[in-house]
């Protein structure tokens, strides 16, 4: 290991990034030239409690707290040296939801994710109130449904926030969100990047007559964008995330962003006519949009850069869930015929088996529904695979149609911003596990949307990555540096890309299995309808 590396570490000249996604816990450490020199992760899966998608409590300081030890102990194991402190901090995680607080600083209710369909009357009410579009995995749209059913804690919130916030709330005592992450609480003013007073003003209009003890404005919050200071880690915070007691309190801290902010800070698409795919256990494409759209969508999000550009983002509530759950009865077989098979060799082996099918994946169609999915107009989903007699049914098929339906939904909404809003995008980046197995995702994405895609290097690193080069961002800037040079100068500057242009043959198989992907919604519906 080079000497230099190993002073970056003792001096603190180095970045600490650590995402919670919705499977996995990463912490990434960033050294001089922004590139990973540590890491450690934590798995871990949501529960489905009392009709709930959520984790609890103890989950996430369990999981935040291990995946940092090991990132600490990769340091130790490779470097010889203790972590004792990092030049910044950043947090991100998974968009949206549902974290309310009393005035002690107690969680009200058990934290609701993303995931969760379950607010549709009051993404309904609010997208027709504001002119724009709310989500049901909106923060306000969680709110309002909770205003609406009357839940018993409503006159109990003092502070509102996300999975994000809370944890760099809870490290920093600062009550913070980044403009990325806040978009997706709600709406954002893009000449104030702030929130959208006027919006404000009518949802307190509108609630009015409950006669709450608080307004809208006092619960949320504040708003910062990228490169601005977010605080420090107090003693309380450091003891929190190092259990051993050896980091330092006195770290600076950037603003927690979501998943999609940190997806576009990792493939450098942040200026506008760029755009990127995440792909994991949701898919979203976003777009950093040069005008706003004509109409509202309710299958296109509006969310923003971390410096606050408008984004227009096609999000699909699952991707690989079901996926993951077709190899991992891949591997049982394996097991029981006396087989030991690493599982990423597994992956790769089965994933490239999906080049090998037929373009249209041989008249096989899939859903994968492990949960509810907006785009698609369903409150709760079935995992379902269909094949008619006919149908060219092996390995090669079977694979390549469960990666064609990880990326239908989301390709409802691209289609919307592609052809009827002719949204111009030069190519599209893709990162996140669907994209690890080199070529195949890449392949796919490409056909899906019918544009080039291009995968770094360091797509395998993701969200993690992007936010510790956020956290980079706010102590190594120069005087007036825009993130869009610090990522394009001093990030991205060499960086080897391998860009995969559509194939014909490609794009009008998937254009086939769309065919039969929207005809066979009422069979998704009617295995929802009749397996309650």
């Amino acid at each position: 290991m080079s000497i230099d590396v190993k002073d970056a570490i003792q001096n603190g000249k180095t970045a600490l990034g650590i995402e919670f996604g919705s499977t996995r816990i990463k912490a990434i450490l960033i050294g001089e030239g922004n590139v990973p020199i540590a890491s450690g992760s934590h798995d871990w899966e949501n529960s489905y409690v009392n009709n709930i998608w959520t984790y609890s409590v103890e989950e996430i300081w369990i999981g935040l707290q291990d995946c940092y030890q090991k990132m600490a102990n990769d340091v130790k194991q490779q470097y010889g040296v203790t972590l004792n402190s990092v030049g910044a901090i950043g947090f991100s995680a998974m968009m949206h939801g549902y974290m309310a607080f009393d005035k002690t600083g107690e969680l009200l209710v058990p934290f609701r994710t993303w995931r969760n369909n379950i607010t549709e009357r009051a993404s309904t009410e609010l997208t027709k109130l504001f002119n724009y579009n709310i989500p049901q995995r909106w923060s306000i749209a969680h709110l309002y449904q909770v205003i609406l059913n009357q839940e018993g804690h409503i006159s109990d919130i003092c502070f509102l926030t996300t999975l994000a916030g809370y944890i760099h709330w809870k490290l920093t005592g600062k009550k913070v969100l980044g403009v990325g992450e806040a978009s997706g609480v709600f709406p954002i003013d893009l000449n104030t990047k702030n929130y959208n007073q006027l919006m404000i003003d009518q949802f307190n209009e509108l609630v009015a007559a409950k006669n709450l003890p608080w307004k809208l404005e006092d619960v949320l919050p504040e708003v910062l964008v990228a490169g601005e200071s977010a605080g420090v880690l107090t003693k309380e915070g450091a003891k929190l995330l190092d259990i051993t007691g050896e980091l330092q309190a006195g770290i600076p801290l950037c603003p927690p962003e979501g998943d999609a902010g940190t997806g576009m800070v990792a493939t450098n698409s942040i200026a506008k006519r760029t755009g990127n795919v995440s792909a994991g256990t949701s898919a979203f494409a976003m777009v950093v949009l040069e005008n706003a759209l004509s109409k509202v969508h309710p299958e296109i999000d509006l969310v923003t850069t971390p410096t606050g550009n408008l984004v227009a983002m096609a999000h699909s509530n699952n991707c690989s869930s079901d996926l993951n759950a077709w190899v991992g009865l891949f591997e049982q077989f394996t097991k029981a015929m006396g087989m030991e098979v690493d599982i990423n060799k597994l992956y790769e082996t089965l994933f490239k088996q999906a080049l090998q099918g037929d373009p249209d994946c041989g008249g096989l169609l899939s859903f994968g529904y492990l949960s509810g999915e907006h785009m698609t107009h369903f409150d709760e989903g079935r995992p379902l695979f269909v094949r008619s007699s006919n149908s060219n049914f092996n390995l090669a098929n079977f694979m390549r149609v469960h990666l064609f339906t990880a990326f239908g939904a989301m390709k409802i909404g691209m289609e919307i911003l592609l052809e009827e809003e002719k949204v111009k995008l030069d190519e599209i980046l893709g990162h996140g596990g669907l994209f690890k197995t080199e070529g195949v995702g890449q392949s796919i994405m490409a056909a899906a949307l019918n544009v080039p895609v291009s995968v770094m290097e360091t797509a395998g690193e993701g969200g993690a990555w992007g936010i510790a080069l956020l956290a980079s961002y706010v102590v190594n800037r120069g005087d007036n540096e825009t993130l869009e040079d610090y990522l394009s100068q001093k990030v991205f500057a060499g960086q080897s890309v391998k860009t995969m242009s559509p194939h014909p043959r490609d794009v009008k198989g998937f254009e086939q299995f769309m065919e039969r992907y929207t005809k066979g919604l009422a069979i998704e519906r009617a295995a929802v309808d009749n397996l309650n």
